[in-house]
């Protein structure tokens, strides 16, 4: 047994607030037995208070369970009938509150109740763990430490692990190795300081970000138009990200900076503006109350508004970046686009000059406090606040040398929120950046630090890259501008499409056939995966419009006709073929997928048959997968195969996206044989042993058969429903056409019921309906405005 494993057989959770039970709810997700604690209910069912709490994870959005049924796998329990539950738990993880009377009362009553091997920990965001290991009994403290989740637990990658002073290492690489592999997590360890790395930093930025905007009257909707993906950070940007983590969660960490980091150069700027404090005051605290520094309102309740400072009162949002800024803000040179920035006297230009160089003057100050190393600064910003490049990331790539001149002139001329020099590392001339092919700067050592050795990080063959570090992705096999087959060595070759956003492109369907041929002769197995996600957001509709503007109808098949044979190829392999998937895969992704012999599919994929929403219907084998699985299905069970066509056929007549992998499954994109794993970083890894074990097992593909359809009673059945949807409004005239041609097709065409039929027959009428629903003026116009607008038509 490697040294980092940790077989959690069950976990418990004490708190059933918003964080705990969404932790509780990742923990079902990933398969893990969870007991869900909570103070009995003082009225009827002593476990009312966490029925309730499950309950409402059902209603959360985006949800915290990968699909709806897995709330039944949390078991409640409360505090004064249950805690002997606790001695079966390898690891139990406190989570409420942010009170440390709480917590430490808290810990005397379940300490006595945990067994000799169970780890303890506490999900604070920022108290002393040292503090908190206090209030536990000795023998415990080695097996005590903080583990720090982001909100929402299942979607942020990042979990801060925190030791306590006596915590054994070995518990700390048990449990982060678990945390990885079995949580999906990125961890990072940080030091027992005030808000550990990522809300000290994240949270200062957003401080900063409120001093400016004051500072130069800029509103909270304009603020977030510049702080959002303009500047590589999520939509949420700053004042939707308090509203969503919630605006007492906000003030509280703020709080905390202030009561505890008083001799910080930049103590002034940890206070809680009066407009949060009245907001607060209010009951108004953003997402899980409906209303915060933004609100839905209006007739249709869709209506966006934000709160307008000057009017005291709410008014519709509608900040958008001055054109001038928004475009130096795409200069693609970091060190170009800073200067531009720096140089304009516009203020929303000064506005971000200003929040980029006091965020690296603060972490540059402060790094060697609450961080091993630059990296582990970096990637806890990138996983827990999801912005694309970590401070010191984007300080080396516009320029180290530069950039620290800026910041030096801007601290003797007063312009910064507070006024300690850089420190020595950070002007050193020689300095180019802080990440680099030995590692990251560590200020404490004097030098680079490598990442970890943990067994478990061998799991991840491309560990997320560093601006400033280098990833090579094996020996070339072939490549063109459409894809590039390569292999590292194991005998699996991997397929990765250079396409943007990885669409399917004709060259992408000729280096299918290829890589399957290559695969066939010279490897083991193909995996195709991508370093980045999405998987792949499908067919490239762009070549289609000008032959359809032209009438050259016949090219537009032939294209079909080559995307059916490419899909055939990877089913029928002689060697197995593995899709590794994460992130979105439509349409045409999805069919590639469903063709492969195996799927390693990350949780977090969004899989799904969108071609309805342009008028059209799968026709890269797709709807012909769905066809062959549902008599398949109807086979094993009770023999009803109009019943087991029904909700495959609701899945393509609604273009129907999977919410998570697992979903995927249930509405049968995915199949009981793929696999999901937690952690994206570890995809390729799976893949490569899922096809090196097939390849062992002698894999040959299974030989096509004859099957039976249900044919013209299966397409009366399934017309009748889209004719009560149309009768009811719920669907267009067009939509009516398009699902019709899509039962069509699932039902074998116009045959008798149980009519045998193979896979040529259904692929023949799928592309005849795609064909012909191309042919109609409605699908013309939706492929036209969506390829204009991004955006579907209702027509």
């Amino acid at each position: 047994m490697e040294q980092s494993s940790f077989p959690a057989r069950r976990v418990a959770v004490l708190g059933a607030g918003v964080m705990g039970a969404q932790i509780a709810a990742h923990l079902a997700n990933c398969n893990v037995a969870v007991i869900l604690f909570e103070l009995p209910a003082r009225e009827g069912d002593p476990n009312g208070n966490v029925t309730r709490a499950i309950d409402g994870l059902k209603k959360l959005e985006p949800s915290p369970l990968a699909v709806p049924g897995r709330a039944v796998c949390i078991r409640p329990a409360n505090y004064e009938q249950h805690l002997a539950l606790l001695a079966d738990c390898d690891l139990v993880i406190e989570a409420i509150a942010e009170r440390l009377d709480w917590k430490i009362d808290l810990y005397r009553k379940v300490a006595p109740h945990l067994n000799e091997r169970t780890i303890f920990a506490s999900n604070t965001s920022g108290l002393s763990i040292a503090r908190l290991a206090e209030a536990v009994p000795e023998a415990l403290r080695p097996r005590f430490c903080g583990v720090h989740f982001f909100n929402p637990p299942r979607y942020m990658h990042l979990v801060e692990l925190i030791p306590a002073p006596v915590t054994d290492p070995a518990i700390l690489d048990r449990l982060e190795g678990f945390l990885v592999t079995t949580l999906g997590k990125g961890v990072v360890r940080a030091k027992d300081t005030p808000n550990f790395i990522a809300n000290r930093v994240g949270i200062f930025s957003m401080l900063a970000i409120i001093h400016h905007a004051e500072r130069l009257g800029l509103p909270f909707d304009l603020v977030d138009a510049l702080t959002g993906p303009a500047i590589g950070r999520p939509k949420s940007a700053t004042f939707r990200t308090a509203d969503v983590v919630g605006l007492d969660t906000f003030a509280h960490v703020i709080n905390t900076m202030r009561d505890t980091l008083p001799d910080d150069p930049w103590h002034r700027h940890f206070v809680t503006p009066a407009w949060l404090a009245a907001l607060i005051g209010k009951g108004a605290l953003g997402q899980k109350t409906k209303c915060g520094i933004y609100r839905k309102a209006g007739k249709s309740g869709k209506e966006i508004q934000v709160l307008d400072l000057d009017r005291q009162d709410y008014r519709t949002s509608a900040g958008a970046a001055d054109e001038a800024i928004a475009a130096l803000l795409k200069i693609k040179d970091p060190a170009e686009r800073f200067a531009a920035l720096r140089a304009s006297d516009h203020p929303q230009a000064q506005f971000l000059w200003a929040i980029f160089r006091d965020l690296f003057h603060y972490c540059a100050t402060h790094l060697e406090a609450i961080a091993d190393n630059a990296r582990d600064l970096d990637l806890a910003v990138r996983w827990g606040f999801g912005w694309d490049v970590g401070p010191f990331e984007l300080w080396q790539a516009a320029g180290w040398q530069q950039v620290a001149g800026w910041i030096a002139a801007d601290i003797a001329a007063g312009a910064t929120m507070a006024s300690p020099p850089l420190p020595v590392w950070a002007i050193d001339p020689q300095r180019l950046g802080v990440h680099g092919p030995a590692g990251s700067y560590s200020p404490s050592a004097g030098g680079d630090i490598a990442r970890s050795s943990l067994p478990v990080y061998r799991r991840q063959v491309y560990p997320p890259a560093l601006i400033g570090e280098t990833r090579t992705f094996g020996e070339t096999v072939f490549e063109d501008e459409a894809v590039r087959l390569w292999h590292g060595g194991d005998g699996v070759a991997v397929l990765s499409f250079n396409t943007r956003m990885h669409v399917v492109s004709d060259g992408v369907l000729d280096g299918i056939v290829r890589a399957v041929a290559v695969a066939e002769r010279d490897f083991r197995g193909l995996v195709i995966w991508q370093a980045e996600p999405p998987f792949s957001y499908g067919a490239n509709l762009k070549p289609i419009l000008p032959q359809i503007e032209a009438g050259n109808f016949d090219a537009v098949e032939a294209m079909v006709a080559k995307f059916q044979r490419a899909t055939t190829c990877l089913k029928y392999a002689l060697v197995p073929t593995v899709a590794a998937v994460q992130g979105m895969a439509l349409g045409g992704g999805c069919e590639i997928i469903m063709h492969c012999a195996r799927a390693v599919a990350a949780l977090e994929s969004y899989i799904g048959l969108v071609e309805v929403g342009v008028g059209l219907l799968p026709a890269g084998g797709g709807t012909k997968e769905y066809a062959l699985r549902s008599a398949q299905a109807a086979a094993a069970g009770n023999g009803d195969h109009l019943a087991a066509l029904k909700n495959p056929f609701q899945t393509i007549a609604m273009g129907t996206v999977a919410r998570s992998a697992e979903h995927a499954r249930e509405i049968g994109y995915l199949r009981t044989c793929d696999i999901v794993i937690m952690n994206p970083h570890e995809l390729l890894h799976v893949a490569r042993k899922t096809a090196l074990a097939m390849h062992e097992a002698g894999y040959r593909p299974a030989l096509p058969v004859p099957f039976p359809v249900a044919g013209r009673t299966g397409i009366a059945t399934l017309q009748a429903m889209l004719t009560n949807m149309r009768a009811g409004g719920f669907i267009s005239e067009h939509d009516c056409r398009v699902g019709s041609q899509v039962a069509k097709v699932l039902c074998g065409g116009e045959v008798d019921a149980g009519s045998l039929v193979d896979e040529a027959w259904i692929i023949e009428l799928e592309r005849a309906a795609f064909m012909e629903l191309l042919r109609t003026p409605e699908t013309q116009a939706r492929i036209a405005h969506t390829l204009t607008t991004g955006k579907p038509l209702r027509n």
